[in-house]
């Protein structure tokens, strides 16, 4: 069996941002483009789409008209090589809604749900892309054995393009910067 037979060749070959753009959306579901090459994602639990969209859905009532919070976008942290991720929830500004592909300069937040299969990847390579692309803030999303998610969050520090940590939430996330969230963890 030959890797052709597995996978398609644009799989195996580095992508640029114009053929990426030429792709269609079923093409792009469920994969990131780092450093010019696809990288197929895992399909999430029910858990793990569950808390995405309640969070987003918090963080959406919280940031009032000049932010929106959604799940499932590419945000293109660089274009040669090519690098997209897929955040499990953004919180961008409201007037890029339109505004294609999202760039880090139009992104205040980017979070991203733990799950098996994902936890090197999310606690220390796309801390570490977000961080160089100047996103400001970061929230990592563990799922706890006891079912209360815990809220790890980092804020960006502009001088040295690294995340310094900030606080961890369990039962209850009260975030006053960016601005005021609360959310009740036990609910999701």
């Amino acid at each position: 069996m030959t890797a052709e037979m597995v996978a398609p060749a644009w799989m195996h070959e580095q992508i640029t941002a114009e053929e990426y753009e030429s792709w269609s959306a079923e093409q792009c579901a469920g994969i990131e483009i780092v450093d010019g090459m696809v990288v197929v994602s895992p399909s999430a639990s029910k858990r793990h789409n569950r808390l995405a969209r309640l969070l987003a859905n918090a963080l959406d009532a919280a940031a009032g008209p000049q932010w929106n919070a959604d799940t499932d976008f590419d945000v293109r942290l660089q274009d040669v090589p090519l690098t997209n991720r897929r955040p499990d929830v953004v919180v961008y500004r409201a007037d890029t809604i339109d505004v294609t592909p999202t760039r880090p300069e139009h992104v205040l937040l980017v979070a991203e749900v733990v799950s098996p299969g994902s936890e090197t990847t999310d606690r220390i390579v796309k801390v570490d892309q977000y961080a160089k692309a100047g996103i400001g803030f970061y929230w990592r999303i563990e799922q706890a054995a006891t079912g209360v998610p815990l809220v790890y969050t980092y804020v960006l520090d502009p001088a040295t393009k690294t995340y310094r940590e900030g606080e961890v939430f369990t039962g209850a996330l009260k975030v006053a910067a960016p601005f005021p969230v609360e959310i009740d963890l036990d609910q999701l």
